[in-house]
């Protein structure tokens, strides 16, 4: 890649501090002059590393309580990432679970798309409402959108360069929903974080960290400790926390949102990671696994990715507390080497994706050089 050449990062939206702000994050460090255009940002909820970045928001950023009603907003994304200016850069990297695709990239720039997933709100509506606190009359008008929402996310996705996945099982959904390829690259998990913890360290609780929403399935785990009298500790908050804590028996406690090195703490003494919900990769998993305990995941998304049956894991069949149980006892049964957990962690971590990323990017780039040289080739002597 020529030092000379100029790089945009692409977001949807930097309102929180997930997985997918992670990859930009990582962007970010690998090209640091770039850029970061997105819709709406929260300044609190940026991860530290963006703080200091270049970061231009666009005009939805002014609309009076956009972050609180970021949601009912759906139909101005499309129009914001449209109002982007991106000419003048040869390299246009988006991060997208939605909108961030749909930017407005000219004519002999390469746009190379993260694809967390297909947009969930288009491609899955009935799932996603469901989770969604709205009207009804917002709902039934969403539902209205929805042709042509699907219809604008195929047409800008077939016009992007290369697509990149996070998982095997949002690659599917690439070729299901665009019919399009796609390669895989795996989000990056900061192995530096996290250090192998040896088999006398690990206590007799089970843990959970994530938010908790009802889609996250968290409610199996409790069920499953609960019903067995098996210890468990939640780390996390969200809107579902008081449902499952009306649930919970007298061996399952809460702890809410919690610094990261107790987080670290926690994963480093446990006896593993529950996982029970269906995500489209999953960074937890590995990181206990690169403290080097074992998870017990739910067969699906991706966790077939991550999870390597009786090396970092197990898995349970059915969305159910009877099938999870079956999986702790299985758990039960197995010696667990940490050493071997952590080394099968260290193929997803940061080095890995910038590999795969620049790698990827090279080859872009070098197409797109040969083909600009063959057209100077035919107007001088076709």
């Amino acid at each position: 890649m020529k030092p000379s050449c100029r790089v945009a990062i692409v977001h949807d939206y930097l309102n929180q501090m997930g997985g997918a702000e992670r990859v930009v994050e990582l962007l970010h460090r690998m090209f640091p002059e770039a850029p970061i255009y997105t819709t709406i940002m929260d300044r609190d909820r940026l991860w530290p590393e963006l703080r200091e970045a270049d970061i231009r928001v666009s005009w939805m950023q002014r609309i009076p309580g956009v972050l609180r009603f970021s949601k009912a907003l759906f139909w101005l994304y499309p129009l914001a990432v449209r109002s982007w200016d991106l000419r003048g850069y040869d390299l246009v990297i988006s991060s997208s679970s939605a909108y961030a695709k749909g930017a407005r990239v000219p004519e002999g720039t390469v746009h190379i798309c993260y694809c967390h997933t297909p947009m969930r709100f288009a491609w899955n509506f009935q799932a996603y409402m469901e989770a969604a606190d709205a009207p009804g009359i917002l709902k039934a008008a969403a539902r209205w959108m929805m042709g042509p929402l699907r219809r604008w996310d195929r047409r800008n996705s077939a016009r992007v360069d290369l697509l990149v996945a996070n998982s095997s099982v949002v690659q599917r959904r690439i070729r299901d929903y665009y019919g399009l390829p796609s390669v895989i690259v795996h989000p990056p998990v900061n192995l530096g974080r996290f250090q192998t913890a040896e088999p006398e360290e690990a206590g007799d609780e089970l843990l959970v960290v994530s938010r908790l929403v009802a889609y996250k399935r968290i409610d199996l785990a409790v069920e499953a400790c609960t019903r067995t009298g098996r210890k468990l500790t939640v780390i996390g908050d969200g809107p579902d926390r008081k449902r499952l804590e009306a649930m919970a028996g007298p061996t399952v406690r809460f702890l809410g949102r919690l610094p990261d090195d107790q987080v670290v703490r926690h994963m480093r003494t446990c006896k593993a990671l529950l996982f029970p919900g269906l995500e489209d990769f999953g960074i937890t998993p590995l990181e206990a696994n690169a403290c080097g305990r074992p998870v017990v995941a739910y067969r699906g998304g991706g966790a077939l990715d991550t999870v390597k049956p009786m090396l970092s894991g197990v898995f349970f069949e059915r969305q159910t507390a009877e099938s999870l149980i079956i999986g702790l006892n299985e758990l039960d049964r197995h010696r667990w080497n940490p050493a071997l957990i952590r080394k099968h962690a260290e193929q997803f971590g940061e080095d890995a994706f910038v590999r795969g990323m620049r790698r990827l990017i090279e080859v872009q780039l070098n197409d797109k050089e040969r083909r600009h040289e063959t057209r100077i080739a035919v107007r001088r002597f076709g």
